[in-house]
């Protein structure tokens, strides 16, 4: 319809011009005068529509994130110190400050931005690298998340978190196997308290995924004694139980999900479930 719009408006404008320029133009001036004054106004009225109906799409932008925001989400809490920023004569670390900070408010995209800029000032950066890593993973960005972690850990091998980030990229990419080879190496690592701990629940769900629910159990029961605050595994291994056939267990894990943190997003999605499957619903 836009471009109809603009198609019609240009050929008023071509129709106008070649008026103008007949030999009987300087004939037609008062006539062309108000016709060209009026085409302006169409222009104008429609731009100043437009422009409205721009500010309109931004808000609508704006609404999205924060749903998308307030949905519980299975990727890692970010996890990472302030970085110390030093005087360079490159500039790169006050970049790298801002993209912590950008990441630390939620604000990825503008994470991304500020660390690009580090990395065209520092190339090979690996604390810019690894940032960027978790602000283009949050964004579910993975393939180019994926490239900068590898990067991280071609030098850092020994780097569980950025281990955890790639399994849990693998994960949410299907790919089991390389998953549950770098989750694996990140339990036997064991040098990050919380990579260890994200390492179990990410495993429990490649193995609910791949519909291994009692292998799925073990690793969910493991996160939750490791951290009985990680609400989404009460959620999860609800479901594993469900899936299993253990129905009891699972409402009891999800009644358990919601007593543990009900005003967590995953403790009200165990309430949730609840209700569901009071209902006669399924999860």
């Amino acid at each position: 319809m836009a471009d109809r719009l603009v198609d019609e408006l240009r050929a008023q404008r071509s129709a106008l011009a070649a008026r103008l320029e007949a030999p009987n133009g300087a004939k037609e001036l008062d006539a062309l005068k108000s016709e060209i004054g009026s085409l302006f106004k169409s222009v104008e009225l429609e731009l100043h529509d437009l422009a409205a109906l721009k500010d309109d799409v931004l808000q609508l932008v704006e609404k999205w994130k924060a749903v998308k925001t307030a949905q519980p989400s299975l990727a890692p809490a970010f996890i990472g110190d302030k970085p110390v920023v030093h005087a360079d004569h490159l500039g790169a670390s006050t970049f790298i400050e801002k993209g912590w900070g950008k990441i630390s408010a939620g604000d990825y995209d503008g994470a991304e931005e500020a660390l690009n800029k580090a990395l065209q000032l520092s190339p090979n950066n690996p604390q810019a690298e690894s940032l960027l890593g978790w602000a283009l993973m949050l964004q579910d960005k993975f393939d180019d998340a994926l490239l900068n972690f590898q990067k991280v850990l071609v030098r850092e091998p020994q780097n569980a978190l950025a281990r955890i980030n790639v399994g849990y990229i693998c994960l949410k990419k299907k790919i089991f196997g390389e998953a549950i080879e770098h989750l694996s190496r990140a339990i036997r690592l064991d040098n990050d308290k919380k990579a260890t701990l994200y390492a179990h629940f990410y495993l429990g769900l490649v193995y609910l995924e791949r519909d291994m629910f009692e292998d799925a159990q073990t690793f969910f029961q493991k996160t939750l004694a490791l951290g009985p605050n990680l609400i989404e595994a009460y959620y999860e291994l609800g479901r594993t139980y469900w899936f299993n056939g253990q129905r009891d267990e699972a409402i009891a894990t999800w009644q358990a999900g919601f007593a543990a943190n009900k005003f967590n997003p995953w403790g009200k999605r165990c309430a949730d479930v609840l209700k569901t499957v009071e209902e006669g619903g399924e999860p």
